[in-house]
């Protein structure tokens, strides 16, 4: 088999994008998965036929047009598991895990602690029992995690860490949640390869931000140790438009 490419790409929104570039993206990046975020979508509400190949694997939110994850993968998974077994974290299709032959894919919609910081203790939960779900999973085989964890890991994740400090998605709680999944052995694919400032996966609408690349890096593909060998590539679709986010991916060997 050779190199295998994955994309992962909030969307803010399927239907959305779908009117806009997505089925065009889909066909000129062709990888073997593309895992989406945000869809705020159920599949019955997508009237759509995925380019010849791909199958689509679904976990949407039970509040409609409300989050929700999905899988577009070329290869059949061995099985696919909606949620990580929490109640309270599993009603808003936040967490979507294939399992293939040799790993975990797990496609994840971390929960924003909102502008208030009215979810950081939400979301400090969400992060200990993630972790321990990802360690859970990394007893039986190693895992590709991907998607949007609304936090900038380091100050050089961002274009304004100093005044960011307090806010949503770089208070020190969140920023030590990122740190319990790199201590569970993941590594972040992104900064295997790049360890330079000023590359950005979103942008906020106001203020001509993604023009000036004023950002954040908040969606990541991370990968247990024992893959790291297999690592050919890790990159950001700066370019890509249509959402407030772009893509990112990795390539495997």
């Amino acid at each position: 088999m050779g190199a295998v490419k994955l994309l992962s790409w909030n969307v803010n929104g399927l239907r959305a994008v779908l009117r806009k570039n997505f089925m065009a993206f889909l066909e000129a990046e062709a990888p073997d998965v593309l895992c989406v975020q945000e869809t705020k979508a159920a599949p019955g509400d997508v009237d759509v036929l995925w380019p010849s190949g791909y199958r689509a694997y679904w976990n949407s939110a039970e509040k409609k047009g409300y989050s929700g994850t999905c899988i577009l993968s070329r290869h059949k998974p061995l099985r696919v598991m909606t949620g990580m077994g929490v109640e309270e974290h599993d009603r808003e299709g936040r967490l979507l895990t294939a399992e293939f032959e040799d790993h975990f894919l797990v496609n994840v919609y971390v929960p924003n602690a909102q502008r208030e910081l009215t979810r950081l203790a939400y979301r400090q939960r969400w992060d200990a029992d993630f972790a321990r779900y990802l360690a859970g999973l990394q007893a039986s085989k190693p895992v590709v995690l991907c998607g949007d964890m609304n936090v900038a890991h380091r100050e050089i994740d961002l274009t304004h860490p100093k005044a960011n400090v307090r806010n949503h998605g770089f208070t020190p709680e969140e920023r030590a949640g990122f740190e319990g999944l790199l201590g569970v052995g993941m590594v972040d694919t992104f900064r295997e390869f790049e360890q330079g400032g000023g590359h950005y996966t979103w942008w906020s609408p106001m203020n001509r931000a993604r023009e000036r690349n004023v950002g954040w890096r908040i969606d990541y593909f991370l990968v247990s140790m024992g893959l790291r060998v297999r690592l050919r590539k890790a990159f950001i679709l700066g370019e890509v438009t249509g959402s407030d986010h772009c893509p990112v991916g990795i390539e495997l060997g």
